[in-house]
């Protein structure tokens, strides 16, 4: 398909325009279009199955007749089990009644979100690199991103207090995302701290994105929620959450927001213009996977630990180009800077000349030039393959 004139995109809205295409499902295409025997390290996906017995929750809800709409809010047993999930470590238990609703997944927890909290031209802060979806949702919302870079010569750690500088009294939202897409660093108990009060000072939101907080591979963390909590801030924070990376569920397309119920009440409003609810024998696939045995998730938690150690010892190995040790989610964000070429020609190159997908830094906001996201959410034997061709192309480039 050609890209449209500018007559023609005339015909869309401003907002709509303002939305760059993703870089990672740019990759996406290219890769359809090179064809070949491609490794595909540019999507964060598991490559495992999904448990056995989240599989026959949702076949014996679909099967008993139990495949109706739902409240807009989701089912309530599920909203309980996402209650009882979010209190096991320490936290404060939402109400599940009103403080918690079922999403179309993550993504659709943050849009919801942002389009409850933040007015046309408010501002949203969003750390970068990050998963570049909460910035589109935002222009959405006719609200104004503004991107924080963390310090790319520490790794990307994060840094405080580049995001309390950023707030200020037009900020609707923070975002934490913790561990990082695509960094996968983990923000400590204290930086949480100083952006919970800075945000609450300024009564904005903190919007708590821990998707990827299962697979911590460190000690992990409380979540914001119970930070907030102990700071009598609690009332400031959003906490998104999925059972798509956990528990291997991307396609079931089940998440939650809980917070507040001034703001959960309007954002189950106005789920009914977009979704409406969940599917409804999916709901009944999420409450077996949280209330279910937890084994499956040591044990992808546990091969994606051994992949993160895999791959950190072969970019090691590499000359020209070095990664940051990941301490949670399952991808490694590469420096390639030295090498000829933007991050975007880079992953190009890596495509066509070595077959290799990844993703281009510059897809993931400012401070993410000069980098590539690889996903280790695959088999030791694809990335042995991958990495293999990743090092004759540092070593083609070096030698022409």
């Amino acid at each position: 398909m050609s890209e449209p004139s500018a007559s023609e995109s005339a015909r869309v809205t401003e907002r709509v325009r303002s939305v760059d295409p993703q870089g990672i499902r740019e990759m996406f295409e290219l890769a359809a279009e090179q064809g070949g025997e491609l490794v595909h390290l540019e999507f964060g996906e598991p490559d495992f199955d999904t448990p056995e017995h989240v599989v026959a929750a949702a076949h014996e809800a679909a099967t008993d007749g139990r495949t109706k709409y739902t409240s807009n809010a989701g089912i309530s047993e599920l909203r309980e089990a996402v209650a009882d999930y979010l209190g096991r470590d320490g936290g404060p238990v939402p109400d599940p009644a009103s403080e918690v609703a079922i999403t179309t997944g993550g993504v659709e927890a943050i849009h919801l979100a942002i389009h409850s909290v933040a007015d046309p031209g408010a501002e949203v802060v969003v750390p970068t690199p990050a998963w570049p979806n909460p910035i589109s949702q935002a222009k959405l919302a006719d609200a104004v991103p503004v991107e924080v870079p963390m310090p790319a010569a520490e790794g990307f750690a994060p840094d405080a207090g580049r995001i309390v500088d950023a707030i200020g009294p037009d900020t609707a939202a923070v975002l934490l995302t913790s561990p990082s897409n695509p960094t996968g660093q983990v923000f400590p108990v204290e930086a949480v701290e100083r952006v919970v009060d800075a945000a609450a000072d300024h009564e904005a939101f903190v919007l708590a994105d821990e998707v990827y907080r299962e697979l911590t591979y460190g000690e992990r963390p409380p979540r914001t929620a119970a930070v907030a909590d102990r700071l009598d801030r609690e009332e400031w924070v959003l906490s998104v959450g999925s059972v798509s990376k956990a528990y291997a569920m991307t396609g079931w397309r089940v998440g939650w927001l809980a917070g507040p119920s001034d703001v959960l009440s309007q954002v189950t409003k106005i789920r009914e213009s977009t979704t409406s609810c969940v599917n409804t024998p999916a709901q009944y696939a999420a409450i077996a996977a949280l209330t279910g045995p937890q084994e499956p998730v040591d044990e992808m938690k546990a091969a994606f630990r051994e992949r993160r150690d895999y791959v950190m010892g072969r970019i090691e190995d590499i000359p020209r180009i070095s990664v940051a040790r990941p301490d949670g989610a399952f991808y490694a964000f590469v420096d390639v800077s030295a090498l000829d070429g933007s991050s975007g020609a880079v992953a190009e190159r890596l495509l066509t000349e070595h077959g290799v997908v990844t993703a281009p830094g510059s897809a993931f906001g400012a401070g993410g030039e000069g980098h590539l996201r690889l996903s280790f959410a695959n088999g030791l034997d694809r990335l042995e393959l991958g990495l293999d061709r990743l090092e004759a192309m540092v070593a083609a480039d070096v030698d022409g």
